[in-house]
């Protein structure tokens, strides 16, 4: 009986050391286990934030594409109105004629320059505006026909300068 409970001593040793072992192999895959989760639960995270982010950009990018459709509408239409302004003045203001400088006393004896239509002198007041602001006068000179100038000055669409008579701007319509 003696050989027996030693034997059984011995099977209980080895059972509760093997039992102790697997208590800490059990410990060690459940914190495993744990920080598995919390990797799972982080990338989780992070793939909703980035779906978030994916249709933020799909939004986005939506939205940017119809305010380029609508740029390019508006380019289409500001050319068919540049078009049509450019018509009309071509039917209505006909580029000026040198006859037209001979009610001057002066312009017999001297050559002028070359006059320009009203299109023009008001695409060089548009530039002018639009490239400085903060300086938009033009000198008149002698390819401004005056009866175009006064045109443009009576009907409020240039202003002359309140120092120089021969300056000219084109009213800021746009401020």
């Amino acid at each position: 009986l003696q050989k027996v409970k030693n034997g059984l001593e011995r099977v209980l040793s080895r059972v509760q050391l093997k039992n102790k072992q697997l208590e800490e192999d059990l410990k060690r895959e459940q914190q495993w286990h744990e920080e598995q989760e919390q990797i799972l639960n982080t990338l989780t995270g992070i793939e909703e934030e980035t779906e978030v982010q994916v249709n933020q950009l799909g939004k986005e990018r939506r939205a940017f594409n119809e305010l380029q459709g609508k740029m390019l509408k508006l380019k289409m239409y500001k050319e068919e109105l540049l078009n049509a302004l450019s018509g009309f003045l071509e039917e209505h203001f006909p580029v000026p004629e040198n006859g037209g400088r001979a009610n001057k006393k002066n312009s017999s004896k001297e050559p002028g320059a070359e006059l320009i239509t009203l299109n023009e002198i008001l695409e060089v007041l548009v530039n002018k505006l639009m490239s400085t602001p903060h300086e938009p006068y033009v000198m008149i000179n002698d390819s401004f026909w005056p009866p175009y100038i006064e045109l443009l000055l009576r009907s409020g669409i240039a202003l002359r300068h309140p120092e120089d008579p021969n300056r000219m701007r084109l009213e800021a319509f746009h401020v």
